[in-house]
């Protein structure tokens, strides 16, 4: 029975993956014309995709909901998409959200109680998936100060460098979670604190989940080879993991000042994952939920996905990576977000749930949708903009 349920398995995904390869072939070609050709004609249906998605993200979703990294997720691409289009809307969203939350995350006002493991109550303000909201409301002050929107950002961020700890960030998602607040404290207090500490957390991140000669990330210690394995016996880096520090560098250089000691450190290690990801990429455009062994859980998921295609553009319209090189990675991954991923009403599919692991035989489908799935998508997005603006002010493309 076990052997019958396994070769009927296979023939369904077999028979998707031949019906997404001919979606792909048919409706990529066009993609692939409209980048190439008219650069404003390209530009106006990158935005549409994004309004398209977005639009029916906010039409489903109300902004009231809790500041945890499920959903401030999402508004790091919202507020992305927000620079790009400067639609009303979007901004609108995402101040709501945060007002809602009082420019706050875990609520606990007791620092003896704070707790750094995983945890979804208020005492565990020091964990970094309460801290993901930090960077939103920094966004948002940037775009009209107001020191009472990073008030609490600073409380805790200033508290928690206060402590002689560097293990804060034991999982891959955190460093997405939490970099990006150290840099955009930094640009708007001037304290190097900040950059100091992220690097102390960095580097012990870095001891116990990178993996030198696969140049990728596994998503925490317990996945770590050969402890762990995929079916197949080979290391298991699970795509979104690999895809939260992918995409965690590039929000992090942004702000990073240039002549600072670890930036190079930054930008190879970006360059090295860039490189290792181009060989793991699938011919469809997308990536497996385990990197290295696409069998141990077949099929399209979108949020590494968009991560991946995020950090492709960002890289090369920052002049990080070769173009020739890596645009037809960039463009691989987006045409398949757009082409597959996105669903007729707007829905964003295949996003594999919360986890933090590629499972085997876990349904991932086009119904398959989450608030994080969509904000790497906007991310995404908004760097195929930049691209191509990018191009037409130079002339090129």
């Amino acid at each position: 029975m076990k052997q019958q349920l396994g070769n009927q398995f296979q023939r369904t995904y077999a028979m998707k993956g031949m019906l997404l390869a001919a979606a792909f072939l048919l409706a990529g070609c066009a993609s692939q014309q409209h980048l190439q050709g008219n650069p404003q004609q390209g530009r106006a249906e990158v935005v549409a995709a994004m309004d398209k998605v977005n639009g029916y993200w906010q039409k489903t979703t109300p902004a009231q909901e809790w500041p945890f990294w499920n959903v401030a997720a999402y508004h790091t691409g919202n507020l992305e998409a927000y620079k790009i289009t400067k639609n009303a809307t979007y901004l609108r969203y995402t101040q709501d959200w945060a007002e809602h939350n009082k420019w706050l995350g875990a609520k606990s006002t007791d620092k003896s109680k704070w707790k750094y493991t995983y945890g979804e109550t208020d005492e565990h303000v020091l964990f970094g998936d309460w801290q993901t909201c930090f960077q939103v409301y920094a966004d948002l002050y940037k775009l009209q100060p107001d020191p009472v929107k990073i008030a609490r950002a600073r409380e805790v961020m200033e508290y928690q460098m206060s402590t002689p700890n560097d293990d804060y960030w034991w999982w891959s998602d955190g460093l997405y979670m939490a970099m990006p607040v150290m840099t955009r404290m930094y640009s708007i207090t001037g304290n190097k604190q900040y950059l100091a500490k992220m690097h102390e957390y960095f580097t012990h991140s870095r001891k116990i989940m990178y993996d030198d000669d696969a140049k990728l990330f596994y998503r925490d210690a317990r996945y770590v080879y050969p402890k762990h394995k995929s079916v197949n016996g080979v290391k298991d880096f699970w795509s979104r993991g690999v895809g939260w520090v992918f995409a965690a560098l590039p929000r992090v250089l942004d702000d990073l000042p240039k002549d600072d000691p670890h930036r190079a450190e930054y930008e190879q290690m970006f360059r090295d994952m860039a490189a290792s990801l181009k060989k793991a990429q699938q011919a469809d455009g997308y990536w497996t939920r385990s990197l290295l062994d696409p069998a141990h859980a077949p099929g399209p998921e979108t949020s590494g996905t968009a991560f991946f295609t995020y950090g492709y553009l960002w890289g090369i319209n920052n002049g990080l990576l070769d173009k020739a090189e890596y645009l037809p990675v960039a463009r691989k991954g987006w045409t398949y977000l757009t082409t597959v991923a996105v669903q007729e009403d707007g829905r964003l599919g295949y996003v594999q749930p919360i986890g933090d692991r590629a499972i085997p035989g876990q349904v991932v489908d086009k119904n398959s949708t989450a608030h994080f799935g969509v904000g790497a998508f906007l991310l995404a997005g908004a760097e195929m903009v930049r691209l191509i603006d990018g191009a037409t002010e130079k002339g090129a493309n």
